[in-house]
């Protein structure tokens, strides 16, 4: 498993700063690895808006060598943002109203060119994680029996409640913004890996989409590794939040995997159910109900984490990190989630404070 996670870069009055191509470059001065060196990633990248950036893990087995490796990646960017006269922020929307700068180059043109409003909005931070399959049809297999739980990982992840200034209600407005693309959101079973190349192929064919990497299902086959790659969470605040994420997210593939493969069917789920269960996650994160699978219906977030805890046991038992899981899971819910911190520190210091708290907690 991999875990790739967007940051943005603020200046020192927290507002949105466009120095991504010094950062990245201070970073290949500073003996940063290529971004294409190992998949899924590894060094730091550039995004969408010059006012963000991207970091990527090193392919890990184990779960402890993934935190070393998020809370690396991390310390790494901070210091690169630094030399570039800003500071790196893990928060999924921005609190303060900024501009954005799109970055330079022809496909991030051709999407503004094609997707105006949207592109410019587009200033939202996110967590992917790959987790290898052994091929397509194994990972089809996946995607089309863990979508029902996707949206406890985004409630889990919740960081964005602020956008241009003000509290939005949401816990992950950065879900409603990122929706906005064509090609978005939760996904029904496709039932093959011949029906998932099919439905790529056929969204590209109305050019709506413009490349297969447009396919911004909650969760798809990566379009550049061999890995199901799980996009539906916020960038987590802190970095522990982004182990668990990715824990639950392995733990999910392999279950699925296995029920495939034991000729356990999966439930025959319509899109329209999972866009509310996904739009419920992240209107209240978990200070309000969620949809519990199969049935997507209501029940209290605890109960919906419990239950997904539950559902992933048996792997999580057998990998050894069912203790780690445990213990990340309840320092947050001791603390909240992002949007939950984000919202007592504007009590205290408003929006500036937000930010101030937020990048020392980027790095903690």
């Amino acid at each position: 498993m991999g875990v790739e996670e967007e940051y943005l870069l603020v200046d020192a009055d927290g507002v949105p700063s466009g120095v991504a191509d010094a950062a990245v470059r201070a970073h290949e001065r500073a003996g940063g690895e290529a971004p294409d060196e190992g998949p899924p990633g590894g060094g730091l990248e550039h995004e969408l808006q010059e006012q963000q950036v991207e970091t990527g893990t090193h392919p890990c087995l184990e779960l402890a060598d993934l935190a070393a490796e998020v809370h690396e990646g991390r310390a790494r960017a901070s210091r690169a943002a630094l030399e570039a006269g800003a500071r790196l922020v893990a928060l999924a929307t921005s609190p303060m109203h900024g501009p954005t700068t799109l970055t330079h180059g022809a496909r991030y043109e051709a999407l503004a060119q094609a997707y105006a409003l949207t592109v410019r909005d587009q200033l939202t931070s996110g967590c992917h994680v790959h987790v290898s399959v052994a091929d397509d049809d194994e990972g089809v297999a996946v995607l089309d029996r863990i979508g029902p739980w996707l949206p406890v990982l985004l409630a889990l992840s919740a960081n964005s409640p602020y956008w241009r200034g003000e509290d939005t209600g949401y816990s992950s407005i950065r879900s409603q913004m990122w929706n906005r693309w064509p090609t978005a959101g939760p996904t029904a079973p496709f039932g093959s890996a011949q029906a998932y190349r099919d439905t790529v192929a056929g969204l590209l064919a109305t050019g709506v989409a413009l490349d297969p990497a447009m396919m911004y299902f909650d969760a798809r086959l990566s379009p550049r590794y061999p890995t199901v790659e799980i996009r539906v969470a916020d960038v987590c605040l802190r970095a522990d939040d982004a182990v668990l994420v990715a824990a639950l997210s392995r733990a999910l593939v392999e279950t699925a995997a296995r029920q495939a493969a034991d000729g356990t069917p999966a439930v025959r789920t319509r899109v329209e159910p999972l866009r509310a269960a996904t739009w419920r996650a992240g209107r209240s994160g978990l200070t309000g109900d969620l949809l519990l699978p199969p049935a997507l219906t209501p029940v209290p977030a605890r109960d919906a984490v419990a239950a997904l805890l539950d559902h992933l046991r048996p792997v999580l038992t057998e990998s050894g990190d069912l203790g780690v899981v445990q213990d990340l899971l309840a320092r947050l819910w001791q603390r909240g989630t992002g949007s939950d911190e984000q919202r007592a520190w504007a009590r205290e210091g408003g929006l500036p404070g937000v930010v101030e708290h937020a990048v020392a907690a980027t790095i903690a």
